[in-house]
C-alpha cells in the first residue's frame, strides 16, 4: 500500500516572487498567479496543503485584456457587489474598475481560479496587488519572475 506524501511545516520554504503585470493579459496572468500561490510549481505540492508563495503584482493598472469582444469588453464586463441592504448592488464597468481600482481587477480574477473555501481566504492573502511601480515590500527582497 503506498501512503501519500504530506509535507511538514519545517519543509515548506516560502519566497517572495515580483510580477511586473505590464503588457500582460490578464486571464493568462491570472492563472500564473493562480498556480504560483497554490504552489504547484514545486515538487512537494499536496492538493489541500498551503504551499504557496508570497505575489507581488506592480503595475496592475497597465494590464491588457482581450477575447472575443475586445474593443467592447472594457465597457460590458461589469463588476457587481452586494452590500446586502435593500437596494445596494454596485456595478461597475472594467474600464472605470482598472482607473480607480486596478488590484481588484487581477485579485478577481485570480480569486475564481482558487479554491472557495477556508484554505482559498487564507491563500489569496498572500498575493498583494498594487497600480503603479512601487510597493513597500522591498524588505522581504522579493525575486522578479517573468
Amino acid at each position: 500500500m503506498y501512503k501519500s506524501y504530506y509535507p511538514k511545516a519545517a519543509e515548506i520554504n516560502r519566497q517572495w516572487l515580483l510580477v511586473d503585470a505590464d503588457g500582460e493579459t490578464l486571464g493568462r496572468l491570472a492563472t500564473k498567479l493562480a498556480s504560483l500561490l497554490l504552489g504547484k510549481h514545486k515538487p512537494i505540492f499536496t492538493p489541500g496543503v498551503e504551499l504557496g508563495d508570497f505575489i507581488i503584482v506592480i503595475n496592475a493598472r497597465k494590464i491588457n485584456v482581450t477575447g472575443t469582444k475586445t474593443h467592447s469588453k472594457l465597457t460590458e464586463k461589469i463588476y457587481h457587489h452586494h452590500s446586502g441592504y435593500p437596494g445596494g448592488l454596485k456595478s461597475i464597468s472594467l474600464r472605470d474598475q482598472l482607473s480607480t481600482y486596478p488590484d481588484r481587477v487581477i485579485r478577481a480574477a485570480v480569486w475564481g481560479m482558487l479554491p472557495h473555501n477556508k484554505m482559498g481566504h487564507h491563500i489569496i492573502k498572500r498575493l498583494k496587488v498594487y497600480g503603479g511601480a512601487e510597493y513597500p515590500h522591498s524588505a522581504q527582497n522579493p525575486k522578479l519572475i517573468a
